[in-house]
């Protein structure tokens, strides 16, 4: 049972009883009635004789901590006490203070909250941020930086969005969309004409824009073939440069027999590159020359005889589904991967968004496909069919060849690009790391509305 004297009159604590010193030593203050500061209505009056003043922190505190029932002290009963360290114990053994932890703990909690706060916010708006105040980098070349040459072709009905791309790709404007945005500040967008043009690399927009309007730039007899079209592209882009009717053309390509190609198309097999034509060339003569320096192309990167119609036909998915160099390699291993029974998660469906686009006949150049593409089942559908398609999908270049003969060596069986703009591309091993990615390009899209490919 309990001493009853020690509620009666229990003894000071060391906190109380250094309270009480304080109390002591402070001077009176004349004018004004004691009372309790935190307005506490059972306070005590002030006894005879005592100066009335306002009660100070310390005893303010104290009358908070006395006003409820007698006993043990709580441990920290004001914010004073948090920073103010006890008394060194009478044994001579000194303990650390608690207020020194507590208030440590809470910059820790507050500065972590930030940190996170702030990853959160860079991920989510540091794009459209960095673009609004310009920290994204300036959107041309400078003056004078422009070297070398670049051909590139505009087609019938190309819109100054389109070009602007094809400029960018072609190394001649800093920006998919620098020489859109500089035709948008104009007063009227001028009207292009279909054709090849010989620019410069790393040009202003403005000085695009003038070569583009210099007749004297418009190459004659010229065909320039950027690496990723399809046969259809391909012979658009010869009778644009060649002032050819694509009838000819196309009847020229039709049997694919005439050039030695053992397929039911030439799809694949008209190399990307710029060529020169002498005035009067036929049509066959125009199909035979890109279907040569195909086989040349192949015949340098080491693919074996008989080989070539399957390495075209992996190749043509890495120069679709990649977007530079240094990735080619990275997804034809995820093409190996995926084909290997051993290893495959996707029980050897490739899963090529750029394969059912192609056998949906439906090439509208966005990263996402409808419902419709993913589930025909048309022959180039890898979402349908397991194994690779029954053909290529488009013309590879040299590094989407070299890739499909040599992949990198990795475990990963998924990737998706994840900023359009700069091409970020994520390889993963697993479902659910890409599940993550793909979230990163759903909110690199959302941020970015306009993009035409999102």
């Amino acid at each position: 049972m309990t001493d009853p004297s020690h509620h009666e009159n229990p003894p000071l604590t060391r906190r109380e009883a250094r309270r009480a010193a304080r109390a002591a030593d402070e001077p009176a203050l004349p004018g004004s009635a004691a009372r309790d500061i935190v307005g506490d209505p059972g306070a005590a009056e002030a006894a005879p004789g005592e100066t009335d003043r306002p009660a100070t922190l310390s005893e303010a505190a104290e009358r908070s901590g006395s006003a409820g029932e007698a006993g043990p002290e709580p441990a920290s009963s004001s914010l004073e006490d948090l920073f103010v360290p006890e008394e060194p114990p009478a044994d001579g053994k000194r303990r650390r203070g608690r207020g020194c932890l507590v208030a440590l703990l809470v910059l820790v909690v507050i500065a972590g909250g930030m940190t996170v706060a702030g990853y959160w916010a860079v991920n989510t708006y540091g794009e459209r941020v960095a673009a609004f105040f310009g920290w994204d980098g300036p959107d041309d070349y400078e003056e004078g930086e422009a070297t070398g040459e670049a051909i590139i072709t505009i087609q019938e009905g190309d819109s100054g969005e389109s070009i602007s791309r094809t400029l960018y790709e072609a190394g001649v404007t800093l920006k998919p969309r620098s020489f859109y945005s500089h035709l948008l500040s104009r007063d009227a967008i001028p009207i292009f004409h279909p054709g090849v043009y010989r620019l410069q690399q790393r040009m202003t927009s403005e000085a695009a824009l003038a070569a583009l309007e210099d007749p004297a730039n418009k190459l004659s007899n010229a065909v320039a073939l950027q690496e990723g079209l399809t046969v259809d592209a391909t012979l658009e882009a010869a009778a644009t440069g060649l002032e050819m009717p694509l009838e000819e053309l196309e009847a020229a390509a039709a049997d694919p027999a005439r050039y030695g190609v053992q397929a039911d198309s030439l799809e694949g097999w008209l190399f990307p590159a710029y060529y020169t034509f002498d005035p009067g060339v036929t049509a066959e003569d125009v199909v035979r020359t890109m279907v040569e320096r195909m086989r040349q192309a192949l015949a340098e990167a080491g693919v074996p005889a008989g080989e070539e119609q399957r390495i075209l036909t992996i190749a043509s998915i890495v120069q679709r589904e990649g977007v530079s160099a240094e990735d080619f390699r990275m997804v034809s291993r995820v093409i190996y991967n995926r084909l290997d029974p051993e290893i495959s998660d996707t029980g050897g469906l490739l899963q090529m968004d750029s394969t059912a686009q192609y056998g949906y006949r439906e090439e509208h150049g966005s990263v996402f496909s409808s419902a419709e593409q993913l589930s025909d089942p048309n022959p180039w559908n890898t979402y349908v069919h397991p194994g690779l398609p029954v053909g290529p999908i488009a013309n590879p270049g040299d590094d989407a060849i070299v890739a499909a003969l040599q992949p990198a060596d990795g475990p990963w069986q998924y990737f998706v690009t994840v900023n359009l703009e700069t091409g970020e591309t994520v390889f993963s091993e697993t479902y659910a790391e890409q599940e993550r990615a793909e979230v990163r390009l759903r909110e690199w899209c959302a941020a970015n509305p306009d993009y035409s490919a999102c």
